[in-house]
């Protein structure tokens, strides 16, 4: 990713994509690392990461000398994330289902070309997911991000994936549309859209759509686990749980499904 030089704004173009490049790695990155991959002198950026250091929106480990996401940042989340009534609803049964299951549970909104993370319930035990709230993800590698843009327009979904690309995350992800096209069909008839290591080697997960009152599309409710956790075996029982528990947000946030029609 390169950020241009040209405009009046340069500096906060660059400050800005500093700041969601460091806000992608968990382990942090450095002064030489985010230079490299921005394509900016080392000065200019040893600059704008001090200056964003100094306002706390960043902070440098003394030993690794790498930048992280501070705690200021958190103010500004607080007052977009407190509008999303879908957390609060979400949130109890999030913990519910994540203690029946035994899985992370994700709660996923799509923002712009991205699924975001915007809640993560952990349950107990050793096995800890590497994700984290404000985590931001394609759509076509991920559970929760085929579970958004499956019921998403097509012509809206094409303009997202030609912005953002179909990267090649693992050996089997999808990098074509008519193979996504033909996997979002699937997701809208069964209900639910699965990770089989597209995203992650080792991981699987399952998402599924949370409707509002209008009957579009809210968010998506996801369970992370290892291949082992989410086997063929388990899966069944996981699947119905979540369906289940995306079923009553979706209808916490007033979401009704259209009746059948009765026979005759």
């Amino acid at each position: 990713m390169s950020v241009s030089t040209d405009s009046p704004s340069a500096a906060v173009e660059r400050a800005l994509a500093m700041l969601e490049m460091v806000a992608q790695e968990s382990g942090g990155l450095s002064n030489a690392e985010i230079s490299r991959k921005l394509k900016i002198p080392k000065s200019s950026a040893s600059y704008i990461l001090r200056t964003l250091e100094t306002r706390n929106y960043l902070i440098r480990d003394l030993e690794s000398g790498k930048y992280k996401v501070g705690l200021k940042i958190l103010s500004l989340s607080r007052g977009a994330l407190s509008d999303l009534d879908v957390r609060g609803v979400a949130l109890p049964i999030m913990r519910h289902l994540s203690q029946q299951t035994g899985l992370t549970c994700h709660l996923a909104i799509l923002d712009g070309p991205d699924a975001v993370y915007v809640e993560k319930v952990e349950p107990e035990g050793f096995i800890r997911m590497d994700t984290w709230v404000g985590r931001r993800m394609r759509v076509h590698p991920t559970s929760v991000g085929k579970a958004l843009a499956a019921h998403i327009p097509q012509d809206r979904l094409e303009i997202i994936l030609a912005k953002a690309g179909m990267e090649k995350r693992t050996p089997k992800t999808i990098t074509t549309l008519p193979r996504l096209l033909k996997e979002l069909e699937k997701v809208r008839a069964q209900g639910y859209a699965v990770d089989d290591e597209e995203n992650n080697l080792g991981a699987r997960c399952l998402g599924a759509p949370v409707f509002n009152e209008r009957g579009l599309i809210e968010a998506a409710l996801g369970l992370s686990g290892t291949t082992q956790q989410v086997s063929p075996q388990t899966m069944p029982r996981i699947v119905e749980a979540l369906k289940d528990a995306a079923r009553h947000i979706s209808m916490g946030m007033g979401y009704r499904p259209p009746r059948r029609a009765s026979g005759s």
